[in-house]
């Protein structure tokens, strides 16, 4: 069986992973997991391009030797993807023997058969791109016309792929498969590349120390770095080695690129080789936008870069949300925003609202409100003849439907919303039955029913989310004590859960964000929101969220005796307290609470500073689970009364022994 072949790019080793890499391969991992949801096996491949003579000269810039530079740049690459929770099958890098075989091979091949032949080249090259121009793109000031940087000219013999002679079967092969070039608007500007007029292309460059020597000609310096990297995509199935077994991957399903190296390379030079070869094609060539901040393009000289593990982390110290879930929220992010046929801007603002809005406020809260009142009202556990609405299970399986459709065209913010629809309608639908009253009044076999439905979609959820979220995907299937997340073809099971189904613990997976994106430089370690805590919302728990259960009065959402007393509420006396760095609104107070000291986190700086803090008593809910903010855990809460916004201390009308309950 021939398995599902996505390929990323592989990356320049001259600078260490950003925003824009990480789009292509994120994209590339939501694909990948797609289809093994769906039952097919699927080889993924990423790496590095480490032959580019840029490469070699930073090396040289550092002093350190150009394999010991790429051999360190490359764990950077993996050890990036890893934590992104991106799976491939390979990381392929161009400096492996494997791969220079497959060069000199093709370089052997097409030479002997004539479409590679040798000449002059006398012309204007960019090194920054690793790209030769022709003279009729090149302005007065002799700049890259794409990275604007200086142009080399180069005068130099060299030798020449034949690419002018397979115009003709690119134009055929584009305009006979609509699908080979995605989206439409890089086919048509495939097409407008052509009509200018194929031209032979330069694959070797003289006098160059670093790279792929060309084969039986020393005096020739080594194959064209374009050349050598594209190979790397048949390298990676064995195609020297395996003979024919090489099929049971060949050729590509999908391969994602940036929409700067698809017409030039990926469109034109790339499956001309391959057609030089007698190779087929591969099925579907795709290229997103750029994601640009303040409108422009990234650019480390600008200082827009962004670091995606700089920003979940940042994320993560801004809302208490663990890691891996931060992480997660990142990529949510990324695929939601994803630039497909046109740019799209990257700023931390546009993460915090993803954030609060499409993680905590919808997707967490509607999980944590649905298991929080089945626990409340039955016990954690799944009421008998609970069952799914037909008209909730048909919307189910729509949504379902265009998510798989969507997600199937690479379109991963088409999909994401056609997947919150499904939160969408059930909190709809807990508006319209309230099942908090009919609990209340005592009709618990409604209420039962209304909150199955809850279940159902947070267990289809799961599924819809895998792929671009596999963290949040499987602690959704954990507190719905499930095993595992389902399969795709099984989201939509009206009588999943049994009656009598035990459900665990609600806990909050997307705390609401404490803080704002920072206005620190992206490219500084600093460059990470800086905390603003709610001064009356527990550190690192979620605040009250904009969803549809009424708002409580003094006759709703009452709680029992017995909840009360889960509250572990005591009397603190302020040991010590300081700023916490890089932010104006939070305080660390190191408290007493009764012979045992404890560390909280509290956003009242902006009402009192630490000299007004020291000796004063306060209460504090002390079994609130534990949130890092900032670097700093906080364990527990202090209460305070909420004035017009600001927070104002609460304290007992005279002393009382450190540790002493609040009942």
């Amino acid at each position: 069986m021939k398995r599902y072949y996505i390929t990323t790019p592989i990356y320049y080793v001259n600078s260490v992973p950003h925003i824009g890499t990480a789009l292509t391969t994120l994209v590339a991992d939501a694909c990948a997991r797609f289809q093994k949801r769906r039952g097919r096996a699927v080889y993924f491949l990423t790496g590095t391009d480490e032959n580019a003579p840029k490469v070699h000269r930073v090396a040289q810039e550092r002093g350190i030797p150009t394999q010991q530079f790429v051999d360190e740049m490359a764990e950077v690459f993996e050890r990036t993807w890893r934590a992104l929770h991106i799976e491939y099958d390979v990381f392929i890098r161009t400096t492996e023997e494997r791969h220079k075989r497959v060069v000199t091979e093709v370089f052997r091949r097409l030479r002997e058969q004539g479409d590679i032949y040798k000449g002059i080249y006398q012309g204007w090259y960019c090194i920054s791109c690793e790209t030769f121009f022709a003279p009729s793109k090149i302005g007065e000031a002799k700049t890259c016309p794409d990275c604007s940087k200086p142009l080399e000219w180069r005068d130099e013999q060299c030798y020449y792929f034949r690419l002018s002679a397979y115009e003709s079967r690119l134009r055929e092969h584009i305009l006979a498969n609509p699908h080979f070039i995605e989206p439409e608007v890089r086919r048509n500007e495939t097409l407008g590349f052509l009509a200018e007029g194929l031209q032979d292309v330069a694959v070797s460059r003289s006098g160059a120390e670093w790279g792929v020597p060309v084969p039986d000609d020393p005096e020739a310096g080594v194959v064209y770095v374009w050349f050598d990297a594209l190979l790397n995509y048949l390298t990676a199935t064995g195609w020297l080695e395996r003979g024919e077994a090489y099929l049971d991957t060949w050729p590509p399903d999908l391969q994602l690129m940036g929409k700067d190296i698809l017409p030039r390379f990926h469109a034109t030079i790339w499956p001309a080789m391959l057609m030089a070869l007698n190779l087929p094609l591969p099925e579907r060539l795709y290229g997103h936008g750029w994601w640009i901040v303040n409108k422009q393009k990234m650019s480390k000289s600008l200082g827009n870069v962004y670091a995606p593990l700089e920003v979940a982390q940042a994320l993560a110290d801004a809302s208490g949300c663990a890691l891996p879930y931060a992480i997660d929220a990142f990529r949510y992010y990324v695929l939601r925003e994803m630039p497909t046929d046109s740019d799209a801007e990257f700023s931390l603002e546009g993460v915090e609202t993803r954030y609060n809005g499409d993680l905590a406020n919808d997707l967490g809260n509607m999980l944590h409100r649905t298991l929080s009142m089945m626990h409340r009202y039955f016990d954690g556990r799944v009421p008998a003849g609970a069952r799914l609405d037909a008209g909730l299970a048909d919307l189910f399986a729509q949504q379902v439907a265009r998510t798989t459709e969507a997600y199937e065209a690479v379109d991963f913010p088409r999909g994401l919303r056609e997947a919150w629809q499904i939160i969408s309608a059930v909190n709809r639908y807990y508006d319209e039955q309230a099942p908090w009253t009919l609990a209340r009044q005592g009709n618990t076999e409604r209420a039962g029913q209304v909150l199955y439905a809850g279940l159902i979609a947070a267990r289809t959820l799961s599924v819809l989310v895998e792929p671009v979220m596999p963290q949040v995907a499987r602690e959704i299937a954990r507190q719905l004590n499930l095993s595992e997340v389902p399969r795709w073809d099984e989201a939509v099971v009206a009588d999943a859960f049994p009656a009598g189904h035990p459900l665990q613990e609600p806990v909050p997976i997307f705390p609401r964000l404490q803080a704002k994106p920072s206005a620190a430089t992206p490219a500084t370690p600093a460059a990470q929101p800086a905390a603003t805590a709610t001064p009356a919302s527990p550190a690192g728990q979620p605040e009250a969220t904009t969803t549809t259960e009424p708002k409580p009065t003094a006759m709703q959402d009452l709680i029992t005796i017995e909840e009360f007393k889960r509250l572990q509420i005591r009397i603190a006396t302020i040991k010590a307290a300081e700023r916490v760095p890089k932010s104006t609104k939070l305080l660390k107070l190191t408290l007493d609470v009764g012979g045992e000291e404890r560390v909280i986190v509290a956003g009242i700086a902006e009402e009192y500073t630490p000299e007004q803090l020291i000796g004063k008593q306060i209460p504090v809910l002390v079994n609130l689970q534990p949130a890092l903010i900032r670097g700093v855990v906080s364990e527990g809460m202090m209460l305070a009364a909420d004035v017009d916004g600001k927070a104002v201390l609460l304290h007992p009308d005279r002393e009382v022994p450190s540790g002493s309950i609040v009942r």
